[in-house]
C-alpha cells in the first residue's frame, strides 16, 4: 500500500558543484545541488539559487558561472562554501582553493575540482524561492588524469552526491546506458 504524503522534493541523490562567480573583482563560492543539465544540442546546464545568496547577485550581473564539481577528498570544503556567506568571507583562502583563470568567462575555476564548467547565463527563470540560471556550457576542462578516450571517468575521482541534508559518493557503476538492449 502507498502512503500520501504532502508535496515534497524527493528527486535525489543529485550532483553537488562548486559554483565560482565574479563581478567587478569580487569573486566568490557557492555550493549546490539544484543543478543537471537541461538540454545537449546546445550544451546547456542549470542550477538554482535563492535570490538572497552573495552568488546570485554576482551571476546576475556577470551573467557567467563555472560549475566546479568536487571529489569526494573535498567535502569538507565543498560543506563549508555553503554554510558562510562571500560578502564576509574569502572561500578561495579559507578552503585553501587555487584560483585558475578560465578559458571562455571571467569567472575563475577551483583548481583542485578535477572539472570545470564555464557557463554564459542565457537566461534567468524566477521561481518561487529560488531562480534558475540556464548557462549554455562554452568550455569545459578537467585533470588529465580523469579524462579518457570516451571522456570523463568519475570513477576516477568520485565526484560528490547530496541526499536529504547529506553527502553521498557515487560508488559503483551498474552499465552502461543502452545495456539493457544487447543479449
Amino acid at each position: 500500500m502507498k502512503v500520501v504524503r504532502s508535496p515534497e522534493i524527493l528527486l535525489y541523490p543529485s550532483g553537488v558543484v562548486l559554483a565560482t562567480s565574479s563581478y567587478q573583482g569580487k569573486d566568490n563560492i557557492i555550493t549546490l545541488a539544484w543543478i543537471s543539465t537541461v538540454c545537449f544540442d546546445p550544451p546547456l546546464a542549470g542550477c538554482a539559487i535563492r535570490d538572497t545568496r552573495f552568488s546570485h547577485e554576482l551571476i546576475s550581473k556577470s551573467k557567467e558561472v563555472v560549475l566546479n564539481i568536487p571529489s569526494e577528498n573535498q567535502v569538507r570544503e565543498t560543506d563549508y562554501c555553503g554554510q558562510v556567506s562571500g560578502r564576509t568571507v574569502d572561500k578561495f583562502a579559507a578552503c585553501k582553493f587555487t584560483r585558475l583563470p578560465a578559458s571562455k568567462v571571467n569567472a575563475p575555476l577551483i583548481k583542485e575540482c578535477p572539472v570545470n564548467i564555464e557557463c554564459r547565463v542565457i537566461k534567468t527563470v524566477q521561481l518561487g524561492t529560488h531562480d534558475l540560471f540556464i548557462g549554455e556550457v562554452v568550455a569545459v576542462n578537467a585533470d588529465e588524469e580523469v579524462v579518457e578516450e570516451s571522456g570523463v571517468s568519475f570513477g576516477k575521482f568520485n565526484p560528490i552526491a547530496y541526499a536529504r541534508g547529506e553527502y553521498w559518493t557515487l560508488g559503483n557503476s551498474l552499465g552502461k546506458y543502452g545495456f539493457s538492449k544487447k543479449p
